[in-house]
């Protein structure tokens, strides 16, 4: 179900830090090999941030607002100096704009309940480990 205030394209509602590090690195004009040469890291440690699989230390996502030409901020909650909205060539129809709320908003949900079954699992490991004590 739609609200009637939509999140930003690139909030921290309706994208990921890996989404709006890979927008602001297209914007930039640079493909992943070249950001991840620029950065002296290796290619799957940059697509690896981008799918979201793994966080950069402060050092690099220092190094990487400075390249791209975005806040730290922004990129970690999609709050400050980065990239503006995408202009769309075709506006969408009432129905496509909701059904992209719609999805942003189950993408949301899907991120807070994967964050809350890794909780769980951390503790249904620590219990198991300590019934074998």
């Amino acid at each position: 179900m739609a609200s009637d205030t939509q999140p930003g394209w690139f909030s921290e509602e309706a994208a990921t830090f890996g989404d709006r590090l890979a927008g602001a690195r297209e914007a930039a004009a640079l493909t992943q090999a070249d950001l991840a040469r620029r950065l002296g890291v290796r290619l799957k440690t940059l697509q690896d941030w981008e799918n979201d699989v793994a966080d950069p230390r402060a050092n690099r996502l220092q190094m990487l607002a400075g390249m791209l030409n975005v806040s730290i901020m922004w990129l970690l909650t999609g709050r400050g100096d980065g990239l503006d909205e995408p202009v769309e060539a075709i506006p969408a129809s009432v129905d496509a704009q909701a059904l992209l709320a719609e999805m942003r908003t189950l993408r949301t949900e899907a991120g807070r309940m994967a964050e809350q079954l890794g909780r769980l699992e951390k503790r249904m490991r620590l219990a198991l480990s300590e019934a074998r004590q």
